[in-house]
């Protein structure tokens, strides 16, 4: 008699009988599977052998990173490394640029359409009947007005809901010229608006959007408060000139189209002015970069 209890000497037989059966798995698993486990146990600080001061967080993280690459095939290991490295999967940065990429038939680019649809409407209502007719011109002034409040929302909706795509951004400056062009050539042919004032107005909008485009390679110049200012000025004005007024509101009317004028006249020579010392900036700026790499 060794004095050792049968239930140990039984526990040391079936310790030995499981060390023999995962032996015996391990021969019969696949080397590409083991080798993951291994990998996964060796970079948790997992391997056999691990000391009694790891961390049971490690071994069970080692553990379920190599269940994980043992069912994984060979592109989610891919997409695993690149998780653990701390990278984006490319599968996932493709489908993130599918849901970022907003289609056309959005509400931002729906309203900028119907203000397109709106300009011949508006043309057709404001000279029927010769154009005199107080009817057909509140009619006018109701799709003027419409285009009008939607040019306030689309581009809000637009940058509010990642709603911009490149039709917007071609789509809604052309709706608003063409909104505000039709409506002062049509009072100018009517005899309602002086020319010149449509001259001015529609000018200075042809000048700045020039303006744009002249110095696009040094920067963008941005929408200043005096230009939001000019805009809904221009749209009272013509809104009021539009409906058939008399009396005080007609003399009215003749006041907010010259402060209209006036804004129009001063935020485009403040336009000038950006354009000019934007661009100075940029050529500088890249006059610099150039002497820089030579040196």
């Amino acid at each position: 008699m060794t004095g050792v209890p049968a239930s140990a000497a039984g526990g040391s037989s079936g310790a030995r009988r499981a060390a023999a059966g995962a032996a015996a798995a391990a021969s019969t698993a696949a080397p590409g599977k083991v080798a993951g486990t291994a990998a996964a146990r060796s970079a948790d600080g997992g391997a056999p052998g691990t000391g009694p001061g790891a961390s049971s967080g490690d071994r069970h993280g080692g553990t379920a990173r190599a269940a994980a690459a043992d069912e994984a095939g060979p592109g989610e290991d891919a997409g695993l490394d690149a998780q653990d490295d701390g990278k984006t999967p490319r599968g996932a940065k493709i489908a993130a640029a599918a849901v970022n990429q907003a289609s056309v038939w959005n509400i931002a680019n729906l309203l900028t359409m119907l203000r397109l649809v709106l300009v011949p409407a508006f043309v057709a209502l404001m000279l029927a009947d010769g154009g005199y007719d107080p009817a057909w011109r509140s009619l006018a002034w109701a799709a003027f007005a419409i285009a009008m409040i939607t040019d306030l929302f689309d581009g809000h909706l637009a940058r509010t809901y990642n709603l911009v795509t490149d039709f917007g951004k071609i789509a809604d400056p052309i709706a608003d010229k063409a909104i505000m062009g039709a409506a002062l050539i049509c009072l100018s042919a009517l005899g309602d608006l002086p020319w010149w004032v449509t001259g001015i107005i529609l000018g200075r909008e042809l000048g700045v959007t020039l303006l744009r485009f002249w110095v696009i390679r040094y920067g963008v110049i941005p929408a200043s408060r005096g230009g939001k200012l000019k805009t809904l000025t221009q749209g009272v004005a013509v809104g009021m000139y539009v409906l058939a007024l008399t009396g005080w509101l007609a003399t009215l009317r003749w006041w907010v189209m010259a402060a209209a004028v006036v804004l129009t006249v001063v935020t485009g020579l403040d336009y000038v002015k950006q354009a000019i010392v934007l661009r100075r900036q940029g050529i500088a700026e890249r006059k610099a970069a150039l002497e820089e790499k030579e040196a």
